[in-house]
């Protein structure tokens, strides 16, 4: 995509603080650093999130994922780490092109990532025959 600018960095027409790549993928810097040592891990072929990425794909950033974090984990010092994608808006996602989130954990204030309890509001036998369709 032409104006998509995970694929311009992915092509190389404009700089990124590549980790990693291979290739299918590659890893760099976010630059809003939410915490220290956060990094994205695209594939090179455009998809605007997971749902539409084949799953060769999808496993092959997810290995990817795991090994950076292992390294991130330890060089960094963090004590924890999300991974984590968002699929539209409505997730937080901004960049509509495929990405995974590695999110070095040093403290729990540092970052909200936050799940409410709504286990009284919710029939999880509808929910459960919503998504055996």
């Amino acid at each position: 995509m032409d104006n998509c600018i995970f694929c311009k960095i992915a092509n190389k027409d404009i700089p990124g603080k590549i980790i990693y790549e291979d290739d299918v993928c590659l890893a760099f810097l976010d630059l809003s650093q939410a915490t220290y040592g956060h990094t994205l891990v695209i594939p090179k072929k455009h998809f605007a999130n997971i749902l539409e990425a084949d799953d060769e794909t999808v496993a092959h950033l997810f290995v990817v994922a795991k090994k950076l974090s292992a390294s991130i984990m330890s060089n960094c010092h963090a004590n924890g780490l999300n991974i984590l994608t968002n699929t539209d808006e409505v997730a937080g996602q901004s960049v509509y092109h495929f990405h995974i989130h590695i999110l070095p954990r040093y403290d729990k204030e540092e970052l909200t990532i936050e799940f409410t309890d709504h286990s009284n509001q919710t029939n999880l036998d509808e929910v459960y025959e919503k998504i055996m369709k």
